[in-house]
């Protein structure tokens, strides 16, 4: 869908219900956290409405939402940077309980025991990536993105998108793994 300039308030409202759940995911994964998501997508859709009168048209809508979404995300994180907030895991969001997200229903308490504390290690290593790493593994691993949208997005090669999308991997696996072997050798010491 591309953009029509001169969107009416009825078609901007329509544009608003059509792409506000990508928004909302998208700034709950950039910012690991559901606190301000509300307040984050209003200003992306007000960024959006404000800038229609010099919008090209030259990029699909959600491609350009993808970008003002990731910009309010860095201004989020800057903002959280100076106050020195800890970030907060987006698993223990009670509108959509983790239990719900649970692909086999059937598994024993152990291993969901464990599922969870997986998505908790890695929703924490996660927020300790760099802005563009975890930009790059939210919109292609969670929002499905193409490399080309990516890097339409985040203004940036394609190349650089898929060194920050190799590095973003290794390292949140990398500290995921760490992390883990961290957690069993506290349990055998015990």
């Amino acid at each position: 869908m591309t953009l029509d300039t001169n969107l009416t308030t009825e078609g901007f409202e329509k544009l608003v219900r059509e792409h506000q759940a990508m928004v909302f995911r998208t700034l709950t994964r950039l910012t690991g956290s559901v606190e301000r998501v509300d307040d984050l997508a209003q200003g992306v859709f007000l960024r959006l409405y404000r800038a229609l009168p010099g919008f090209r048209g030259e990029a699909q809508v959600s491609t350009y939402l993808y970008r003002i979404a990731v910009n309010v995300a860095q201004e989020e994180w800057k903002r959280r940077r100076r106050e020195d907030r800890p970030l907060v895991s987006i698993s223990e969001d009670t509108e959509w309980p983790f239990e719900e997200r649970l692909r086999d229903p059937a598994k024993n308490p152990e291993e969901l025991l464990e599922e969870r504390e997986l998505a908790a290690l890695a929703e924490e290593e996660l927020q300790r990536l760099s802005d563009s790493e975890r930009a790059v593994l939210v919109l292609y691993h969670q929002e499905e993105q193409s490399y080309e949208q990516i890097a339409e997005a985040l203004h940036m090669p394609i190349g650089t998108v898929r060194t920050h999308l190799h590095r973003g991997r290794k390292r949140l696996r990398d500290g995921v793994a760490a992390r883990q072997e961290q957690t069993r050798s506290e349990v055998c010491n015990r």
